[in-house]
């Protein structure tokens, strides 16, 4: 399985590449600002073109890119219901605190006109690959980790987290939309361990800013997992 990670340059906000070994189509996960040229370098380089792009929330780091990239590549984008309406407009949903800092950013954004809502639980079918959506509210009311099982003999799959987990934190609730309650439920959830059913500790958490880890590691080191 190939998977790549392009940062962006506006607060390190990463954004994913994922194919199947041999083909020739990916999806892109939270295509952030101007990470364009990056992934039609990427695309380039792997002799690939993206078949969708999935978003794990509707924060305007993690979507900005989707304007140019839904142009080029005519791209479906997949969001959890309850982050659609902020593709309407990403900068304003940042609520008074951040919206200031993207204001320039505003006259650039175009909703993208292929949208692919869904609800928790949800199976993907994207670029010959399942992917596993899993609400997980808090951070946003729509937060998604997507989880995709790798198909070789790696014993674990890969869950993109957004900014619900990080590597030794997880995400801030105060900005719209927030809500420290569902937070705690959403991180009890992922603190499940799999005799319980939870995730594999096996699984790559690959966060929405930061390095990835080991969802086992994060369960072990990570404060806001001890509950």
């Amino acid at each position: 399985m190939l998977l790549l990670s392009l940062a962006s340059p506006v607060l390190g906000t990463n954004c994913y590449v994922v194919a199947r070994d041999g083909s020739d189509t990916c999806f892109l996960v939270d295509p952030g600002i101007a990470v364009e040229e990056h992934v039609g370098q990427a695309m380039a380089q792997h002799g690939l073109r993206p078949a969708a792009a999935l978003i794990t929330h509707g924060h305007a780091d993690h979507t900005f890119s989707l304007a140019q990239l839904c142009q080029r590549y005519e791209l479906p984008v997949y969001i959890h219901e309850a982050d659609e309406y902020r593709l309407d407009d990403p900068i304003q949903t940042l609520g008074p605190e951040l919206a200031p800092a993207f204001a320039s950013f505003a006259e650039l954004w175009t909703r993208p006109p292929d949208v692919h809502t869904f609800s928790d639980g949800a199976s993907l079918q994207v670029a010959g690959l399942t992917v596993e959506a899993l609400h997980a509210p808090g951070h946003t009311e729509g937060s998604t980790l997507y989880v995709v099982p790798r198909p070789d003999e790696h014993p674990g799959s890969l869950c993109f987290t957004g900014d619900v987990l990080f590597a030794g934190t997880v995400g801030r609730t105060d900005l719209p939309g927030g809500d420290p309650e569902a937070m705690r439920q959403t991180l009890a959830r992922i603190a499940t361990p799999e005799a319980d059913g939870g995730l594999p500790d096996a699984t790559t958490v690959l966060p929405g800013h930061g390095e990835g880890d080991s969802l086992g590691n994060q369960r072990a080191t990570n404060p806001f997992l001890q509950i």
